[in-house]
């Protein structure tokens, strides 16, 4: 949810932050106090204004959950990097790793958008793949 300043609020409708605080307190425009400040959600602006209000995006989203049993450290360790270094250009991909020496089990953890998500997990089957092969 969107918050705005009074200070944004008087800057998008061409007004001055008095105005926009007199709107508030005559109860034109609904605001919370946090602290001494006001917040504006971006719905409350649209209502006051009579813009429609946003249509919400859709979104899909996929949480996986892949085990890889009897890997190395040194196996973990590579797979992670290179798991990580993925997630990290900006693809909105969270994940989680986890690594149980006693048992040699990896545990990846994905959430994210569906064509990324596919992505890492080709990823991780490329990666694991090869390591059941030996050299």
């Amino acid at each position: 949810m969107e918050m705005l300043s009074v200070e944004q609020v008087a800057d998008e409708l061409g007004l001055h932050v008095r105005t926009v605080r007199t709107y508030i307190r005559e109860g034109r425009l609904n605001a919370v106090r946090i602290g001494k400040q006001y917040r504006i959600t971006r719905a409350d602006l649209e209502a006051m204004t009579g813009a429609p209000p946003p249509v919400a995006a859709r979104r899909a989203e996929a949480a996986t959950t892949v085990r890889v049993d009897g890997i190395g450290r040194s196996d973990m360790d590579r797979i992670s990097t290179l798991l990580t270094a993925s997630t990290a250009r900006g693809e909105g991909v969270r994940i989680q790793i986890s690594y149980d020496e006693d048992n040699a089990s990896l545990t990846v953890m994905l959430l994210g958008g569906l064509a990324a998500t596919a992505e890492l997990l080709r990823l991780v089957h490329v990666l694991t793949d090869q390591e059941g092969r030996g050299p």
